[in-house]
């Protein structure tokens, strides 16, 4: 039992969030262990100062300092994915979004995928793929990096709740703007 519980440890994922107020920034993560999860392993808070003001299509420089100060105080060796409120490619072209910016600090060791609820331009393209879920008429917006699109995105839609957004996820949109 002992070892399948170091071995559960190897295999957690995190999501994380980032809530701007002032020139500050509260950055909340959650670790979990199955794509199934209705719960949180354990939450992580971290708060930042003197954030960079926003940048459209370079979103990475305000909020990829708030990512790294919470993976600072993680166990990366615990973490297999990370999923980011945002995408991993902004164009047809590949443009790399935050979540590039982040595989890429994380020198492509963890798989990456980005879940949006908004389209960014017309993004409509070989990088994004569109997924519907409970009875929501309205998609969320995958990418990824490190993992094949289809798998990220059925990972994803597989997620726990009958709503647009999953359990998990409306948590930490939760935790992350309660102050």
């Amino acid at each position: 039992f002992r070892l399948n519980n170091e071995i559960d440890k190897l295999h957690m994922k995190l999501a994380i969030d980032v809530y701007y107020y002032e020139n500050k920034a509260k950055t909340v993560g959650i670790l979990f262990k199955d794509w199934r999860d209705n719960h949180e392993e354990k939450i992580i808070l971290s708060h930042c100062q003197d954030i960079m003001p926003y940048e459209s299509g370079n979103f990475f420089k305000r909020e990829l300092p708030c990512i790294i100060n919470l993976l600072d105080k993680i166990d990366l060796n615990e973490v297999t994915e990370i999923i980011i409120d945002g995408y991993v490619h902004l164009d047809e072209r590949g443009k790399p979004g935050l979540g590039l910016h982040l595989y890429d600090y994380l020198a492509k060791h963890k798989i990456v995928i980005g879940v949006a609820k908004s389209s960014f331009h017309s993004n409509e393209n070989q990088y994004v793929k569109k997924i519907f879920r409970g009875q929501s008429k309205k998609p969320l917006f995958i990418t990824s990096a490190g993992l094949s699109l289809d798998i990220a995105a059925d990972n994803i839609k597989c997620m726990h709740g009958q709503f647009r957004i999953p359990t998990l996820l409306s948590r930490l949109d939760q935790q992350t703007k309660t102050i």
